[in-house]
């Protein structure tokens, strides 16, 4: 028996113990330049007349729609309509927006601080940051937005209406907030420039570290890494740590393989699969792991996706470490983002990603090895939708993979920092010894 599977049993026979005590957003990058385009794949080709028929269309508004509108709004438009047709997450950006992406890679942008999510006619909203103008008003996820500065969602281009959201820092909004089961409510917010914060640290009882991961930017895996050092500087020596996925939206997709990376010493972190050959991907750990011998627990909950799900897969299939609280969103698409000649962009779902073992998150989420049945696995709201519940997501069974691995299980009702701490300090004492079968759960569910 391996010492990660060592630790593994450690970990489950220590929660089983506690249990009468007691939760790619994109990868982005350009087109290279001067490379030939991949292939078309084989298929009808438009005739003349199809095309006659977008030109017939599209001069029949300009002459006869009752508004004023310009050949640019129409042309925008035709682009966005025909990216909103293939997923929830293929989009167009205008070249504002597109001149606003490496802030966003980095973490940067000038808004309220939340993390929204399209949902039939209306804005739900996903994760909210700490401290941010949308935290101090009292918004949390879950939370509906029915209107913006008077007019309502329901009937507008929703990309629009949440391009809303942000602006000059200074600036004023009013939203109209709606907690499901309450009265929706108007809340006057001022727009700052923020940095979300990629991580925050503290120890717990000294020799346990606590890691919040937010958002995955640039320098999360940095960050992190130096954290490590600096308590490692310190005398410290760490016998387990929590890292806190709750409420993760994603990012850009390589801090979160890097992080896989500095856990892992060798095998597979996560692969790609989409039509053209450049997205057939594999991503391996190198040798070199921190903390190798440091039991890990890693929280999770309904709003943990993308790149979140991309490291708790990796990690989870390797035995490396404890996956805790909420099935995850499920968000297990790859969006490349691509230029335009004219300064806009595109950002298109080019691939699904893959856990090591093979598994597809898309539309089904990473299930904890213990799953918590309070309300967003003891953390927020639990009424927030998943990738399953966004109209035209992706089925997974469109791209052949292997299946989904079933995952150990164990039900509490609240699972908090505190409690994953004391299964840390339980699985000091309780490893598994070479010989002996760990101890798992062999129920499938409640």
């Amino acid at each position: 028996m391996s010492i990660q599977t060592r630790r593994i049993a450690g970990l489950l026979a220590a929660a089983a113990l506690l249990g009468a005590s007691f939760s790619l957003s994109a990868q982005t990058g350009e087109a290279p330049a001067g490379e030939p385009a991949e292939p078309l794949r084989t298929q009808a080709q438009l005739t003349l007349n199809d095309l006659r028929a977008f030109t017939d269309v599209f001069n029949q508004v300009r002459r006869n729609y009752v508004g004023e509108v310009t050949d640019k709004e129409l042309l925008d438009a035709a682009i966005r309509g025909m990216l909103s047709e293939l997923d929830p997450h293929s989009d167009y950006l205008p070249a504002t927006e597109y001149e606003d992406l490496e802030d966003n890679s980095r973490g940067r942008y000038s808004g309220i601080g939340i993390d929204v999510q399209p949902e039939e006619g209306r804005i739900v909203v996903n994760a909210v940051i700490n401290g941010s103008p949308a935290d101090q008003a009292g918004i949390n996820p879950g939370d509906l937005i029915l209107a913006i500065d008077g007019q309502p969602i329901r009937g507008r281009r929703i990309p629009e209406a949440i391009d809303q959201l942000t602006g000059d820092p200074g600036t004023r909004l009013e939203l109209t907030v709606q907690t499901p089961g309450d009265e929706p409510r108007q809340i006057r917010l001022e727009r700052k420039y923020l940095q979300i914060p990629a991580l925050s640290f503290e120890l717990l009882d000294k020799d346990y570290g606590y890691f919040r991961i937010t958002y995955f930017h640039h320098e999360t895996a940095e960050q992190l890494e130096q954290a490590l050092e600096s308590v490692a500087a310190e005398g410290t020596v760490l016998r387990g740590l929590v890292i806190d996925l709750r409420n993760n939206p994603g990012g850009v997709l390589q801090p979160a393989v890097t992080l896989a990376d500095g856990f892992l010493d060798e095998g597979m972190i996560v692969s790609t699969r989409g039509q053209n050959e450049s997205m057939q991907l594999q991503f391996e750990a190198r040798p070199g792991q921190w903390l190798p011998d440091t039991p890990l627990i890693l929280l999770v909950d309904r709003g943990s996706a993308s790149a979140s799900e991309v490291l708790a897969g990796a990690l989870q299939d390797h035995g490396r470490a404890l996956i805790v609280g909420e099935r995850t969103f499920g968000k297990g698409t790859v969006q490349t983002v691509l230029p335009l000649r004219n300064g806009s962009g595109i950002k298109l779902t080019t691939a699904l990603y893959y856990t090591p073992s093979g598994r597809s998150i898309q539309a089904e989420g990473i299930q904890p090895d213990i799953v918590l049945d309070g309300p967003n696995g003891g953390h927020g709201s639990d009424s927030r939708i998943r990738e399953a519940d966004l109209e035209r997501h992706l089925d997974a069974n469109t791209v052949q993979g292997a299946p989904a691995g079933e995952s150990r299980q164990a039900h509490f009702r609240e699972f908090p920092v505190e409690e994953a701490l004391q299964v840390l300090r339980s699985a000091d004492i309780l490893p598994a010894e070479d010989g002996e079968a760990p101890v798992e759960s062999e129920e499938e569910g409640p």
